[in-house]
């Protein structure tokens, strides 16, 4: 489980909670001692409405969150899509960079595959930027996902970076479309996009746009949605799943794999 912990002001989920260094680091901890694997730091939000931010004001509100996790022994993500940003992370002992536009920029392969971080190769329909509102099919989503990941992973690979590092994610809500039908296509098909690639896959259903449309509830409301579809994902053989809840997830993983345990036993 990968935990979230959003170090900015606008976040959708919870925008501002976390952005004072004692109440991230607070969080983190929480989320760690609660079960989270690895603690995701977000200097950034990337929503449709977010507001910009510069690099330098990203490793400002990183600095003193990252080092005092990394310390403490606890894997860190960083969450950013800005070079500078990525090699403060880099340096600063993150365990993973987690980039939403996938790592575009090939001139910069030879020194990610000098980092040794691992690298969180997210696909979106918006290709550069941030997450956007705009209709898309279903079936043309897939396929430029599949296209996406062929050509990103034989680019990043061919540069030195070995497979064991990467990681994909095939991004949800807004990152798929301003409908739910992409997003439930690419849930549908989680187990055979990881069969495809061969790596890893991250996925982030927690909260996002696709649910609460679905359901109609707020972010209040939306808990159970969430956690119904992380543990979809999870039988879908998912590797990580990023989530703002980790102990509501923990707890339902662990009865549902008792469950499975014990009927397994009983056969």
């Amino acid at each position: 489980m990968v935990g979230i912990v959003n170090v900015t002001a606008d976040s959708f989920s919870d925008g501002g909670r976390f952005l004072a260094p004692k109440d991230a680091l607070a969080h983190a901890r929480r989320l760690h001692a609660a079960g989270a694997d690895v603690i995701e730091l977000g200097p950034a939000a990337s929503h449709p409405d977010a507001e910009q931010v510069t690099a330098d004001e990203e490793v400002r509100r990183l600095d003193p969150v990252l080092d005092p996790l990394v310390a403490e022994g606890i894997p860190v993500a960083v969450d950013s899509c800005q070079p500078r940003t990525q090699r403060f992370a880099a340096d600063h002992g993150a365990t993973f960079l987690n980039d939403i536009q996938g790592f575009p920029d090939p001139e910069r392969y030879a020194e990610l595959a000098g980092t040794g971080c691992r690298l969180i190769v997210m696909h979106s329909v918006q290709r550069r930027g941030p997450a956007t509102k705009v209709r898309t099919d279903p079936q043309t989503v897939l396929a430029g996902l599949e296209q996406f990941f062929d050509q990103r992973l034989a680019a990043l690979r061919a540069a030195g970076i070995d497979s064991e590092r990467l990681i994909i994610d095939p991004g949800l809500g807004y990152f798929l479309g301003a409908t739910p039908e992409p997003s439930l296509t690419v849930m549908a098909e989680l187990r055979a996009i990881r069969n495809r690639f061969g790596v890893p896959i991250m996925v982030s259903p927690s909260r996002k746009s696709f649910l609460r449309a679905i359901t109609g509830r707020d972010l209040a409301g939306i808990g159970p949605a969430s956690l119904a579809a992380e543990l979809y994902a999870a039988g879908q053989g998912v590797d990580f799943i990023r989530t703002h809840d980790v102990a509501a997830l923990r707890d339902a993983l662990t009865v549902l794999n008792a469950l499975e345990h014990h009927a397994g036993a009983g056969r």
